[in-house]
């Protein structure tokens, strides 16, 4: 009864009068007591600065991790080489960064990428579990005591916004890829930009304070004057440790259930919530993991059949292949992977064909290659056409590629001939190729 009595005598926020009307002070003070923006509707015991602060550092590390693979993946695309390649033509100063993107190791874009999806993903549990801990202070009254507290909140606000809306907008991608055909690259972008501003403020006020709570003692414990915990908890029914087992178990149930999309055996079969995950797409040469269909796409055996060609441009003029004559130029082998900008991967595949530098000399450029603009079979959807740079070109493992793994290309695989390039993002890998253009891009 005490602390009923005394919680009863908490003064009502400056914002709000002190009565409402047709009622008592006592009875508005009793009414308010139960919204919530009342310190007492909040009464789980788990919350507290301690607890927050565990969640927090290590969301600090993670979500510094997933910005910086972030910006790795959209460099790999190599956006300032081409519009074809850029889908964010706005981006203004936000490209600063962009280099050129390398060939080796040929396994960085699996690594990159499946790192930004992986971590995403069971990093989930802990951004859930961080914003169930503050969400106290957001419903907080007065909304705004000064300027700065004011810009304080707005800044929650874009974090939380933002935190919300890159994690739901990646796992939907993760999950659905064609939910947002050709959009999800500019919101995605943006969105992270504005979120990670908002983070970085975020954490270059919290950052010091988490640390030194957590110096302060054991994380059963409250901190003096601690805003968010109870001032009148409930019975615990979980200790704050238990809390953080029960987050991190479900971290540790999402990756085990979601990583093995980037590898071979029984760690694939069990990635459950992860589409390319589970069974492969049938047996054979040609059965490792596919992007999209030869069906999805509408592409037809009368486009890729007899009648089919590769047209290759460039100083020597137009140049006409069918693919019997591709077939009898010598042919190269690059044991390389396919990883999606969704995190799922292949293990190394031993592809056969034409070097495209080789390809480059008929064109027309003998020596040191350009770049080279590729365009497929394909009439509509994303990166039908796609840009590759000079360094692509010259790496000898960068090849039209005619088989893979001892036989033809299947249909869905990109019969007749498809592209494969050492640590390429796999859009850029182009399918059904129709003509090569090279020359300055």
């Amino acid at each position: 009864m005490g602390d009923r009595r005394r919680f009863r005598r908490l003064r009502l926020p400056d914002s709000l009068p002190a009565s409402l009307p047709g009622l008592s002070s006592g009875r508005a003070a009793e009414l308010l007591e139960r919204t919530p923006s009342a310190p007492g509707f909040w009464r789980s015991p788990v919350r507290g600065v301690r607890f927050t602060a565990v969640l927090g550092l290590v969301l600090l590390g993670g979500i510094t991790l997933l910005f910086v693979t972030g910006l790795l993946s959209y460099a790999a695309y190599n956006p300032d080489l081409n519009p074809v390649n850029d889908k964010t033509p706005d981006k203004g100063v936000l490209g600063f960064y962009l280099f050129a993107w390398p060939t080796g190791p040929h396994w960085l874009y699996r690594l990159t990428q499946g790192l930004h999806v992986t971590v995403g993903i069971v990093l989930t549990p802990v951004l859930l579990a961080k914003l169930w801990s503050v969400v106290p202070k957001l419903f907080a009254l007065p909304p705004a005591r000064s300027v700065g507290h004011a810009l304080e909140r707005l800044s929650l606000l874009l974090l939380v916004g933002g935190a919300l809306f890159e994690f739901i907008t990646g796992l939907l991608n993760i999950q659905l890829e064609y939910l947002f055909p050709g959009s999800f690259y500019p919101l995605h972008f943006y969105g992270a930009w504005v979120f990670f501003a908002a983070f970085l403020a975020h954490a270059g006020l919290r950052t010091p304070q988490a640390v030194r709570v957590l110096r302060s003692g054991a994380l059963s414990g409250n901190v003096p004057g601690d805003a968010l915990a109870s001032p009148s908890p409930a019975e615990p029914t979980l200790s704050r440790r238990g809390a953080l087992a029960m987050v991190g178990a479900g971290s540790l149930l999402l990756l085990v259930t979601s990583v093995g999309r980037s590898f071979d055996g029984p760690l694939r079969r069990i990635a459950l919530l992860t589409p390319r995950g589970a069974a492969e797409p049938g047996p054979g040469p040609n059965g490792f993991q596919i992007n999209k269909t030869a069906a999805t796409v509408g592409i037809t055996p009368a486009e890729t059949g007899e009648g089919w060609w590769l047209t290759v441009s460039g100083p020597a003029g137009d140049l006409r292949f069918t693919r019997e004559q591709l077939l009898a130029m010598d042919q190269y082998s690059a044991a390389l992977p396919i990883a999606c900008v969704e995190g799922w991967s292949t293990s190394d595949q031993r592809w056969r064909g034409v070097r495209l530098k080789d390809l480059a000399e008929l064109a027309g450029y003998p020596g040191n290659p350009p770049g080279v603009l590729v365009e497929s079979v394909q009439r509509s959807g994303p990166f039908r056409r796609a840009a590759l740079r000079d360094n692509q070109v010259r790496d000898p493992r960068s090849l039209l590629a005619l088989q893979v793994n001892g036989k033809d290309l299947s249909p869905d695989h990109g019969y007749p001939a498809r592209i494969i390039v050492p640590a390429a993002p796999g859009v850029l890998n182009t399918k059904w190729v129709s003509r090569l253009t090279f020359g300055d891009l």
